[in-house]
């Protein structure tokens, strides 16, 4: 499991274990928080393709699909 403070996911690197057409690094581009300001979901974009994709950041904690920076 991944440990990370989701508040400072905004601008964060992350590598795929299981790279997927050739998108391997990924930034995190927004930090979707509701109204108290609790986070919900996050933006990737690959680096490769420039493709945007939404996930929850609860995801990133997966350590058998992320790993934090850039390998």
């Amino acid at each position: 499991m991944n440990r990370f403070n989701p508040r400072k996911l905004r601008l964060s690197k992350w590598t795929a274990c299981q790279p997927e057409n050739r998108e391997k690094h990924f930034l995190v581009t927004e930090l979707i928080c509701d109204e108290d300001g609790t986070p919900l979901q996050i933006d990737v974009q690959a680096v490769y393709s420039g493709r945007t994709q939404r996930l929850d950041w609860r995801e990133l904690r997966d350590s058998r699909r992320w790993t934090i920076g850039w390998q």
